[in-house]
């Protein structure tokens, strides 16, 4: 793939996170706490594979996107751990939202989900934004 296309959909792929991260934002207002969890956390696998773009690769399993971005881009502190917590913790919520019946998550928590989700993006932003001038 091309340098032009690797960016390409870098940006389509962090495009789709921003676009999750303000459904989040949206449906808190609803009080749809779930679906906020949902998307705070697919705003961050989403920004997960823009970064991995680069490198080529893309996976269909969340584990194997967590993976390899925290092989790649954590464990080599090209971001800081802080955020390792972050997916893990926005994961775990996603995934008893999404599948158990009886969880329940408060305003609070997914008030927090949501500015840990925003934190997430902006360092990905930055890194993106000089891998872009990288290229050119």
């Amino acid at each position: 793939m091309q340098s032009d296309d690797i960016k390409a959909l870098s940006d389509l792929r962090y495009e789709h996170a921003v676009q999750c991260l303000e459904t989040a934002k949206n449906v808190i207002a609803l009080e749809d706490y779930k679906c906020a969890a949902n998307r705070s956390y697919y705003a961050v696998f989403h920004a997960m594979r823009a970064v991995l773009a680069y490198d080529g690769i893309d996976m269909k399993r969340h584990s194997g996107i967590i993976a390899e971005f925290r092989r790649l881009y954590i464990k080599t502190n090209i971001f800081d751990k802080e955020i390792s917590l972050f997916i893990t913790d926005l994961f775990d919520i996603r995934t008893n939202s999404d599948y158990d019946d009886f969880f329940i998550i408060s305003k609070d928590d997914v008030v927090q989900q949501v500015a840990n989700a925003e934190k997430f993006l902006g360092a990905i932003k930055a890194y993106l934004d000089n891998k872009g001038q990288e290229l050119s």
